[in-house]
């Protein structure tokens, strides 16, 4: 079991709070995970990333990072090893070009079975096989996803890749995938999923918790804030409306001001690229 933390913000936002300063940041979290831990923040159109398969909560790297980064879209991800090796190459995020993707779960009898590892790998397309560099489920659930994205859009790297297009993969890459656990392995999954390319977010969640947050009780920064718009800002706004921000969290990182709502089973939340909300069941 790992821990997911995503955000897309239309104003460029530093990530130090949810990381490390507030009660439930991520580097607290990763007391109980700590198997490694990873950062993809965009500058501009493109992904950095830092990994690590050291613990956050040791790490002066994790700190540094997240003491300087600021950003309008960023994943995270804090690692509790359930496959494959503690190593580099097997912590989230993983990247391919603008796109980086998190997971939290496991692939049903993946571990166990030379046989569910070879089905799953045949569900990606032969382009992508070759940037398979780890020995998690969680990689090549990636890349299940990329494969039947580069199958329904003329180009995976495009900004204005479609929500709807990209949900709609996620599910079925977790329908795809949960199939194979299911016949190979005899196995349920646990597929829990974040993606973004730097404009798109989207989570999904089938088997872990995942929670999202779209506005705050009050907002510390209302009175400076350029961008403040209160019927956004700290006010629910349904489905198919603007929002100015979207967390996605495997656990709430701080009570006050964020309002949290749970992802229903087997439902991707996320946002396109003008930041509009996307709830699909």
């Amino acid at each position: 079991m790992c821990r997911l933390f995503g955000f897309r913000s239309s104003v460029e936002s530093h990530v130090h709070q949810s990381l490390v300063a507030a009660e439930n940041a991520l580097i607290r979290q990763s007391e109980k995970h700590p198997d490694g831990w990873g950062v993809a923040y965009y500058v501009h159109a493109y992904p950095h990333l830092f990994r690590s398969a050291e613990r956050a909560m040791g790490s002066g790297l994790f700190r540094e990072v997240s003491g300087v980064v600021a950003t309008y879209t960023l994943l995270a991800h804090i690692r509790r090893a359930t496959v494959g090796d503690v190593t580099l190459l097997n912590c989230h995020p993983f990247q391919f070009a603008n796109w980086v993707f998190a997971h939290n779960g496991e692939v049903g009898g993946f571990a166990e079975s030379a046989d569910v590892r070879a089905a799953l790998r045949d569900e990606v397309d032969e382009r992508f096989r070759p940037y398979i560099l780890g020995t998690t489920d969680s990689e090549i659930c990636f890349y299940v996803f990329l494969s039947l994205l580069g199958r329904r859009v003329d180009g995976i790297h495009s900004r204005g890749v479609d929500i709807g297009v990209a949900s709609d993969c996620m599910r079925t890459a977790a329908d795809r995938i949960r199939a194979v656990g299911q016949r190979v392995g005899g196995k349920p999954s646990v597929l829990t999923f974040i993606a973004t390319n730097g404009n798109l977010m989207v989570g999904y969640r089938e088997g872990r918790e995942l929670f999202f947050s779209t506005y705050k009780t009050r907002c510390s920064e209302r009175d400076t804030c350029s961008a403040f718009d209160a019927e956004r800002c700290e006010t629910e706004v349904p489905q198919g409306k603007l929002v100015k921000h979207l967390v996605l969290a495997s656990e709430h990182i701080a009570e006050n001001p964020n309002v949290w709502r749970p992802v229903g089973e087997a439902t991707a939340v996320g946002v396109d690229w003008g930041m509009r909300l996307f709830v699909g069941g």
